[in-house]
């Protein structure tokens, strides 16, 4: 089985953090967004994942090589394409179009979940969903009386169903869903100037193909920073029976209240860290108390009283602070 993973968008939500790491690099407790999520998909496929196509930007070769680690840290091959303009969802997954055979699941970097289900890899198509209480803000299925997929609906403003489309869809046959793709290009459909990969699935189902819908147990957004602290939250819950707190740390005189991941090398002077905080490798945390809160490597916080917060990497902060939201090689003093 392969994963497509469509990831080029410059995360202007998540600024300033994505200002220097793009959105799915992003750590949450200790692992990028993108790690975590091609890992919960090798779980619900229980098959072997043979490849790992990246679709992005012009992000650099250290991130092509940290990607390239992800995809062989699970066994697989890493390929990356490249998506200059963005130009809508059906658009970025054609850009791997070389990688769009057999067996394929396209998974779009700004989400994760937590699944109890097994992925029928005999189906035509599974569509991830979860129930929501707002599906006007969403894309929407509705199901027929035997659990098939009969309409694929985009943001609703009347209720037609509360099974939303979470970014994340299976498909047996790779080279049919390509062919689409094609067609959308080739013909320019297009939705506000987009290629739309929804009108790839109503041309697939309007032919025959059977659509089936995978419900997750939790669906976590990543797209802002009050989302990512509380998908960090879930995650740390969901981890508590694992060790999370790096022997290499070193705590003193401190209280640690987990779940909490502490990264290697961090030390912890004088403070009361967490629930639900994670810690990046190098951190120094001292006279402090954190909680509910992400910082990420080598940054300094001393003198805090935090919480809902998120650090970027080499950020120096001292002082009474409550919350923040501060990127990458900030100094803040007060």
């Amino acid at each position: 089985m392969k994963i497509i993973v469509p990831m080029a968008g410059m995360g202007k939500r998540m600024r300033p953090h994505t200002l220097t790491v793009p959105k799915p690099l992003i750590p949450i407790a200790g692992k990028p967004i993108v790690q975590r999520l091609v890992e919960e998909i090798a779980k619900v496929s229980n098959e072997s994942i043979e490849e790992i196509a990246f679709i992005i930007g012009d992000f650099g070769k250290e991130v092509e090589n940290q990607l390239c680690e992800i995809a062989k840290n699970i066994g697989a091959k890493s390929s990356i394409y490249y998506q200059n303009e963005a130009l809508g969802t059906a658009h970025a997954i054609h850009c791997a179009a070389e990688s769009l055979s057999g067996k394929v699941v396209v998974a779009f970097a700004d989400t994760l979940f937590k699944a109890d289900f097994v992925l029928d890899a005999e189906a035509d198509s599974v569509i991830w969903v979860q129930k929501v209480e707002d599906p006007s803000a969403f894309g929407v299925v509705k199901l027929d009386g035997e659990n098939r997929i009969t309409d694929f609906v985009e943001k609703p403003q009347e209720f037609v169903s509360d099974l939303a489309i979470i970014g994340i869809y299976y498909f047996k046959d790779g080279e049919n869903l390509r062919s689409e793709l094609q067609y959308l290009l080739d013909n320019k459909v297009v939705v506000n100037g987009e290629y739309q990969l929804t009108d790839a699935l109503e041309n697939m189902k309007n032919k025959g193909l059977v659509f089936k819908p995978g419900q997750v147990i939790e669906w976590m957004d990543c797209g802002n920073k009050d989302a990512t602290v509380h998908t960090n939250q879930r995650i740390l819950e969901y981890h508590k029976d694992d060790e999370l707190v790096c022997d290499s740390s070193n705590i003193e005189n401190s209280i640690v209240i987990p779940p909490c991941y502490i990264g290697e090398n961090v030390v912890i002077k004088n403070s009361i860290v967490g629930p639900h905080v994670s810690v990046g490798a190098g951190t120094v945390v001292s006279n402090t108390m954190v909680r509910n809160t992400i910082v990420q490597r080598h940054s300094n916080l001393e003198h805090l009283n935090l919480e809902n917060s998120m650090i970027g990497n080499h950020v120096d902060i001292q002082g009474d602070v409550a919350e923040l939201n501060v990127g990458d090689f900030a100094s803040f003093t007060k």
